[in-house]
């Protein structure tokens, strides 16, 4: 495990196991969290035919509903691939402020309780908790501007694991890094995996520069921290979710062959070899592989 930045160390402390494990976990598992994808109505089942000729898996039922606290009106559909699941909506009307901003959203034993810890361990409600079809929602932000939705089913859902854990991948500034992570982490009981201060730069488009980047584990699933100034080349920053993949080429083939467009070829960097995709509709992903240890 790569040391730890000074500024985090510092913040975290060696005493912060214990103040964490003062709340109680809310998290379920990584295969109930899903990407919230916002495309246009005509673009729904392009997106959905080309994400699961890529990466496998079923969809349920599209549904016509209303999913957000104020009038609207959207098509809504999940998305389960052994490697990530997507809640894809296509609205048909103006879609309401905040939404379409979050980046994701994680199923919790006990909404209520899950929004006070969140706020205890620093994170900003900026959606009360109100109801959905299924059950009842709230939207969060996390220091340095992160949005999340956290989300509470009626009937408890039970899914298949992920054959490989999704990463959440998360640009914050580093002055905000810090405050993000020790927030994050006191929510999830989740834990730093790796903190590497120069990592290449390749991996955000910039390969004469290094950054700092964070991977985070907990039972939420997997994070990448990507602490950057802002200053980078489309695609990254647009990219919300990491997929990996036991074979890159033969998934960046099926992505292809289903109205896909590869975005940034396959580069290598340590033992992840990875690309950025472009689905149909714009919603834009890294998928990488990693070498065997």
């Amino acid at each position: 495990m790569l040391r730890l930045s000074l500024a985090l160390v510092a913040l975290l402390g060696l005493a912060g196991a214990p103040a964490y494990a003062a709340s109680p976990q809310f998290g379920v598992g990584a295969q109930y969290d899903t990407t919230h994808v916002y495309v246009a109505p005509g673009d729904v089942d392009a997106f959905a035919k080309s994400f699961l000729a890529t990466f496998g898996g079923t969809s349920t039922k599209q549904v016509t509903a209303t999913v957000t606290p104020t009038p609207s009106s959207t098509t809504s559909q999940l998305l389960q691939t052994p490697v990530g699941t997507v809640s894809l909506f296509g609205f048909k009307t103006p879609i309401p402020y905040p939404f379409g901003a979050e980046r994701s959203g994680y199923l919790v034993t006990d909404l209520d309780k899950a929004i006070a810890a969140a706020k205890a361990a620093g994170a900003d409600v900026i959606v009360s908790a109100f109801p959905d079809p299924i059950g009842r929602d709230a939207v969060i932000q996390w220091p340095g501007g992160v949005n999340m939705q956290l989300y509470w089913h009626t009937t408890t859902p039970n899914y298949p694991a992920f054959t490989t854990i999704p990463e959440n991948r998360v640009y914050v500034s580093a002055d905000r890094v810090a405050a993000f992570t020790h927030a994050f982490l006191a929510f999830s009981h989740g834990k730093v995996v790796s903190d590497d201060e120069k990592a290449p730069g390749t991996e955000i488009g910039l390969p004469d520069k290094a950054f700092h980047r964070l991977r985070i584990e907990s039972v939420f699933g997997r994070m990448t921290v990507l602490v950057t100034d802002g200053q980078l080349p489309f695609p990254y920053g647009r990219e919300m979710t990491g997929y990996e993949t036991a074979d890159l080429d033969a998934t960046l083939q099926k992505a292809k062959e289903s109205g896909a467009e590869i975005l940034v070829e396959p580069y290598q960097s340590g033992d992840r070899r990875a690309a950025m995709v472009e689905f149909p509709g714009g919603y834009i992903a890294e998928i990488h592989a990693v070498a065997a240890h």
